[in-house]
């Protein structure tokens, strides 16, 4: 033991079996060591593996929609428009054998300006017809596809087509039709929408004979094209030969045909027993001469549709009115006298649906005569918009007797009907479902007194549960409104669930009402006056059999 000490000191070591070693040796930790890291690798590796692999098998088992069965697919799919299942079926060929099903192609629409495809390459779309358009039903061809051959197609492929428009309006020159042979036979609804200088004689030539099972004819004019009225105007259709080929029809809606007279209506009327709408606004060379002989063929007739057309006092006031079975009548912009109003209104026995809108001579004695027959008792629709010769107190005294039974009042475009008519007004209008008031910005001078419309809100979502449409008309500088407004925005939201459509001044108060119902996920409740108008025409019986465009 001293030699060891003595060998240390003297820094020797000892030549003995027991070597002891003193000298401090630093060591690395494991963790720090190569073998660990090479380690470390392959734990990483094989947990990311095993990650990935749970991952995988998570998601298989996962339901996603690659995993929903075809039938799931297809119902999803017919709820998107036309153009979207055409972007989803070039993501994969299961999506794309999906869509090419003819099931998702039942209505489809040509008409680029309507918002309908566009096609390109007509040889290519007549190939798809018996692909893809084999159980189509209704359809609508702008003035490129109006051919013989893609019309022999779908009269032979197509055997479900119920519903077809032809839109010749943007027509330069037509097609030649010589070689046309066949065309669908099976329509109950027939939509053309006329040329300003294109005759269709030809076209029609050849198809008269399978025409015969239409029941709804649209013929659209150019009205809304014609800048002058002393411009020279074509009958670029035979009205008189047409319908001797139409036997079966119910509705005929002859909407804005400049060169309409009342020999037409009167030739079309001769062979439609069984006819029970007829609209011919904006025909504004009908004067009413043929009312008389087509209420006396038409007994079925119930809708009478006669907005701006030139209708004569001495002939309306002849015709026998109590004998007809008219539940349906529209003179908007008729420019009908008072007498002729009192004589027209109270001879109708079974009026429900009545729009007399911009009328000048509807005065409170006709209001009054109304009132006093019993006509009105069966009224449950009524537009009365802008009728400047009604006083406040005729509307309110007609609001106060028969606003219980009123399921639709269009009142708007009244400049005295303010605060107080409308707040002892709302409350006893417990059925209704539509309702307009309020004057626009630009149709009449300034309203001076503002508007509490808070109050109108509460009101409304306290008394009219049943409400669906809703329009006002005053802009933000008749409006006083506060923050507190969009507690009432709630409550209306909440008491009146069947609500979907608002239509409201663009400005400050249309966008918290905006913000409002799109925080309650309801997007397309709010409207702008600009876009969209509110009447009473959607309450009509044959409301989508009128429909166009």
């Amino acid at each position: 033991m001293i030699e060891a000490v003595r060998c240390r000191l003297g820094g020797k070591t000892p030549k003995t079996e027991l070597d002891f070693n003193f000298i401090p040796v630093t060591k690395r930790h494991f963790r720090e060591s190569r073998e660990w890291r090479r380690k470390r690798g392959r734990i990483i590796a094989k947990i990311r593996a095993l990650g990935r692999f749970q991952l995988a098998f998570l998601l298989s088992r996962m339901p996603c929609i690659d995993k929903l069965p075809d039938r799931v697919l297809h119902l999803i799919f017919s709820y998107l428009p036309t153009k979207q299942m055409l972007n989803a079926s070039r993501v994969c060929r299961r999506w794309k054998a999906i869509i090419d099903s003819p099931g998702l192609w039942t209505n489809i629409s040509f008409r680029v300006a309507h918002g309908g495809i566009q096609v390109t390459n007509l040889e290519h779309f007549t190939q798809l017809i018996p692909i893809r358009f084999t159980e189509l039903r209704s359809c609508e061809l702008a003035t490129d596809l109006i051919t013989p051959n893609i019309l022999h197609e779908f009269s032979n492929r197509c055997p479900k087509l119920q519903y077809l428009t032809l839109d010749f309006s943007t027509a330069m020159q037509l097609h030649d039709f010589n070689d046309l042979q066949s065309f669908p036979s099976r329509l109950r609804s027939l939509t053309i929408c006329l040329s300003e200088n294109i005759f269709l004689e030809g076209f029609l030539r050849k198809v008269y004979t399978f025409i015969s099972s239409v029941e709804i004819l649209h013929i659209i004019g150019t009205y809304e094209k014609v800048e002058d009225e002393e411009e020279e105007v074509y009958e670029t259709v035979n009205v008189f030969k047409l319908k001797q080929y139409l036997p079966n029809l119910t509705v005929v809606n002859l909407w804005g045909v400049p060169f309409i007279t009342d020999d037409h209506v009167d030739a079309l009327s001769s062979n439609c027993a069984r006819l029970q709408c007829l609209c011919i606004n904006y025909c504004t060379k009908v004067t009413g001469s043929c009312l008389r002989l087509v209420l006396q063929r038409c007994k079925r007739l119930t809708t009478l549709l006669l907005a701006y057309t030139t209708l004569d006092d001495s002939i309306i006031q002849q015709l026998e009115w109590e004998k007809t079975r008219i539940e349906e009548l529209d003179i908007r912009a008729t420019e009908l006298s008072a007498e002729t109003l009192i004589s027209l209104l109270t001879r109708l026995p079974h009026l429900r649906w009545l729009d007399a809108s911009w009328l000048e001579n509807f005065t409170d004695q006709v209001l009054d005569r109304f009132m006093e027959s019993t006509t009105i008792n069966n009224i449950e629709y009524l537009s009365l918009d802008t009728c400047d010769s009604l006083s406040e107190f005729a509307l309110t005294d007609l609001v106060a007797r028969f606003g219980h039974q009123l399921k639709a009042l269009n009142l708007g475009g009244h400049g005295k009907l303010l605060e107080y008519f409308w707040m002892n007004s709302i409350t006893r209008l417990n059925n209704v479902c539509v309702l307009v008031m309020g004057v626009a910005e630009d149709c009449c001078p300034k309203v001076t007194a503002k508007i509490h419309i808070d109050q109108f809100i509460d009101c409304i979502a306290q008394n009219c549960p049943s409400l669906t449409r809703l329009e006002i008309r005053w802009d933000d500088g008749t409006l006083r409104f506060s923050d507190k407004s969009s507690k009432f925005i709630d409550v209306l939201r909440m008491k009146c669930p069947k609500l979907h459509s608002i239509v409201l001044s663009d400005g400050q108060y249309y966008e918290l009402v905006r913000s409002n119902f799109e925080r309650a996920d309801r997007m397309s409740v709010v409207r702008t006056t600009e876009m969209c108008r509110t009447g009473i025409l959607q309450c009509s019986k044959f409301y989508n059999q009128l429909l166009f465009n």
